[in-house]
């Protein structure tokens, strides 16, 4: 099984099965998750979080991805930086800055958890942790699960090209290439793993260690949009008739620092980040939009203004929640009559 080129030729979101309204929806969401993420940015160097993992630059293929899957039957095995993807299938700004406050009103864990370790059981968004990989094996059981109860299900989980080094990444494509199991894998290949490149970290490319398991991998450009949704799309149709994984490589590029704690200037320049801030996929996308007519720059500024309320909204909400009660830390720990 070859690995497939970055592209193929490019179809226009009509072709691939998405309406008008759907195609603005996608951008909409990319920018909250934009804007979301530079809001807890400010809110963390203004000391009012203590902590925040970044996804900027993972937007476009996050929410591309989420659009082509089934969001009232696919069960969702996100990582750390997913916000754009947890956005796309349900949860809300409120939901993310209680989570960020730690607050115990916070859908993912009642304030238990790091920022970023998802979890709402009626989205199907099943819990992570902060052990990175250990939500690939996971996947495959859940896609295990629609296999034997016949169902039409698909499991998707997503996490760095870092992890994929990972003996539970590989575990899991061994145990879903034999099976067969409807479980779509895909590599947010963000150039880094923290601060080792990723030159230093693979020898080939993720996409191709998926033909040592039997089964489809596929490198892609991460940036565009309507290229991550037909490559995930497809995925799920292949998953739903019974041929099995597909693992998918989104190339793209971390523009923030990993996280609150990391200074990444130390291991990468200035000019490397704004050569890729360039090709930024969410710019590109809202140009798509514009030359079909879709978008404008009066949409635009309309939408920054009412997410910028959404936010204000959100930030406040959360800030004044009540914190979790110390007699909480009990629950959920030992057996109860």
């Amino acid at each position: 099984m070859s690995q497939s080129s970055i592209v193929k030729q490019q179809l226009s979101h009509v072709e691939l099965g998405l309406s008008n309204e759907k195609a603005v929806d996608m951008y909409k969401v990319m920018i909250t998750a934009r804007r979301f993420d530079e809001r807890v940015l400010l809110l963390q160097r203004a000391g009012k979080v203590n902590f925040h993992v970044s996804g900027i630059g993972h937007e476009v293929a996050q929410v591309a991805a989420a659009f082509a899957l089934d969001h009232d039957q696919d069960y969702f095995l996100p990582y750390y930086r997913d916000y754009g993807f947890v956005l796309s299938v349900g949860m809300t700004l409120r939901d993310l800055m209680l989570s960020v406050f730690a607050k115990e009103e916070d859908p993912n864990s009642g304030g238990r958890q790091m920022p970023g370790h998802f979890g709402y059981k009626k989205l199907r968004i099943v819990t992570g942790s902060s052990p990175v990989t250990t939500q690939v094996p996971h996947a495959v059981g859940f896609a295990l699960a629609a296999k034997m109860q016949r169902k039409s299900f698909v499991s998707f989980v997503t996490f760095g090209e870092g992890s994929s080094n990972q003996g539970d990444f590989h575990e899991g494509c061994n145990f879903a290439g034999v099976h067969k199991l409807p479980v779509i894998m895909m590599c947010e290949n963000n150039q880094y793993a923290i601060s080792v490149p990723v030159r230093k970290q693979l020898a080939a490319s993720v996409a191709s260690r998926a033909a040592g398991y039997g089964f489809p991998g596929h490198q892609i450009d991460g940036n565009d949009a309507l290229v991550v949704y037909q490559y995930v799309k497809e995925a799920r149709e292949r998953a739903v008739a019974g041929e099995g994984p597909t693992l998918i490589e989104a190339m793209m590029y971390r523009l923030s620092p990993h996280s609150t704690s990391d200074n990444d200037l130390v291991y990468r320049t200035k000019e490397e980040v704004d050569e890729h801030r360039a090709k930024d996929g969410l710019p590109r996308y809202k140009q798509y939009l514009v030359d079909c007519g879709l978008w404008d720059e009066q949409q635009d500024e309309q939408f920054e203004q009412q997410l910028r309320q959404m936010l204000d909204d959100a930030t406040d909400y959360a800030d004044q929640a009540p914190f979790p009660s110390a007699e909480s830390s009990l629950l959920h720990v030992y057996a109860e009559q």
